[in-house]
């Protein structure tokens, strides 16, 4: 079963809108992060697309990444709730709601804009050269794991 299409505007719209139905107390249904920690964690993916903010992986953990990692995040199975969160995903300490709130929905909107075409053959950070397929699966797939757990 495909996973919906991240590039498409009624998807997009349909993740931004679920995104504006948080507010700065919405709680978890599950894990450690509050809801202004989960924006940030899920603008990480986007911040390694967009923003040279973030050191590739040295060679060897890339190697990791991507022969026993990577089938779990690019493919179309859910995230279990509760697994764990790669070190570079964690966030510990206290972030801005509306700041995160909104650069989240810049970046997810900035997805949508470039299209799929932008992300056939573009190099993930972590796991090589990945399809528009595979783009897709890892951010709806996040995007709608961390939703979820703050119910929306």
């Amino acid at each position: 079963m495909a996973l919906p299409n991240i590039f498409s505007a009624p998807v997009c719209a349909d993740m931004v809108s679920r995104i504006k139905r948080l507010n700065i107390n919405t709680p978890a249904l599950w894990g450690k992060m509050n809801v202004s920690q989960m924006l940030a964690h899920c603008c990480i993916t986007y911040e390694m697309i967009f923003d040279n903010k973030h050191a590739k992986p040295n060679f060897l953990l890339r190697f990791v990444l991507r022969t026993f990692i990577k089938g779990k995040v690019v493919g179309e199975e859910p995230y279990k709730q509760g697994g764990p969160t790669s070190p570079q995903f964690l966030i510990t300490n206290e972030r801005d709601f509306e700041k995160e709130k909104m650069r989240l929905i810049n970046y997810i909107n900035q997805v949508q804009q470039m299209g799929e075409s932008a992300f056939e053959g573009k190099e993930s950070h972590s796991f090589g050269v990945l399809n528009k397929t595979e783009w897709n699966n890892m951010m709806y797939k996040h995007l709608n794991h961390h939703l979820n757990q703050f119910g929306v």
